[in-house]
């Protein structure tokens, strides 16, 4: 059991011309229903309203196989996310979040949440902003068991998270126990103005101890360790948009983990982690062929059809 922890909304798309359409998506969501599209035992750990959009969010997830952490429907509103899309298909966020079902999750609910057979635990985005659930990060997070592999992506929302203390402490605090990081080019201009990106990427290596997992758009992914740095292509594709790239580029290298065994101590050999990063990186680049985040199933996945 894989668990995601953080935001479950409604995307209301903007396309470059005005043009309005609505789906399901938080980050966290997409990589959970990127590891269930893939054949993985998952369980999202956030706040559902039980409005209309909360019983739409239900119904996609549980449609995919996504377990529910937290059975019960809140009373919140849904959580919404305006993304603009540009004429090069990437999106930038607004949020409507302020009592809404994201935050209601609250740390004594969330650690209770955590079943005993989790082996690795996802979290980021809002998750790391949005009280009381960046507090109930935090507490999962300290909570995790020596055997069990955190994983987590600041994706960075700039409306959001720019001059919080909330987002600062969160950070640090669950950086402490990180295994892995992935981190795009704009959370590194956000985590680190002015500095050059791959750089920003090893010192954040260097400051966590974590493995670092450099999305650079594009143009390559970047495994960083402590004692290794390695460039992977990244195939070109017709890009539709961007949404969900990355949360299912996380959800991809999770899946290849869980699907071949691998624990906590094998994060030291780089070849495993070259090699989870590639098949997320396949996975990444089928969610980038279609509109909105539609990560691809198993039997979508070159040689499983």
């Amino acid at each position: 059991m894989i668990t995601v922890m953080g935001e479950a909304l409604i995307d209301i798309i903007v396309d470059p011309d005005g043009e309005v359409t609505s789906v399901v998506g938080g980050a966290p969501l997409n990589t959970a229903r990127t590891l269930a599209r893939l054949g993985e035992s998952v369980a999202f750990l956030g706040g559902v309203s039980s409005d209309a959009f909360g019983r739409r969010i239900h119904r996609l997830l549980t449609s995919d196989g996504v377990a529910m952490a937290l059975p019960d429907l809140v009373e919140q509103p849904s959580t919404l996310a305006i993304a603009q899309i540009d004429e090069h298909g990437a999106a930038t966020y607004r949020f409507m979040m302020e009592g809404t079902s994201a935050a209601a999750v609250t740390p004594e609910l969330a650690v209770a949440a955590i079943s005993p057979d989790c082996t690795a635990i996802h979290v980021g985005t809002l998750g790391l902003v949005l009280q009381p659930l960046a507090d109930a990060a935090v507490a999962v997070v300290a909570a995790a068991r020596p055997e069990q592999i955190v994983m987590v992506d600041p994706n960075c929302r700039p409306s959001v998270m720019t001059s919080s203390e909330v987002f600062d402490r969160t950070l640090t605090a669950v950086l402490t126990r990180a295994d892995i990081v992935k981190v795009s080019g704009d959370d590194l201009a956000f985590m680190s103005p002015g500095v050059d990106p791959l750089i920003a990427a090893t010192q954040l290596q260097a400051r966590s101890g974590a493995v670092v997992l450099f999305t650079d758009g594009a143009n390559s992914v970047w495994v960083i360790t402590g004692a290794a740095r390695v460039e992977l292509e990244v195939p070109k594709v017709p890009v539709i948009d961007t949404v969900g790239a990355g949360d299912s580029f996380s959800g991809g290298f999770l899946a290849y983990l869980s699907q071949h065994g691998l624990h906590r101590d094998s994060l030291s050999q780089i070849e495993v982690l070259t090699a989870a990063a590639e098949f997320g990186i396949q996975v990444a680049g089928i969610t980038c062929q279609r509109a909105g985040a539609q990560p691809p199933f198993v039997h979508e996945l070159p040689g499983n059809g």
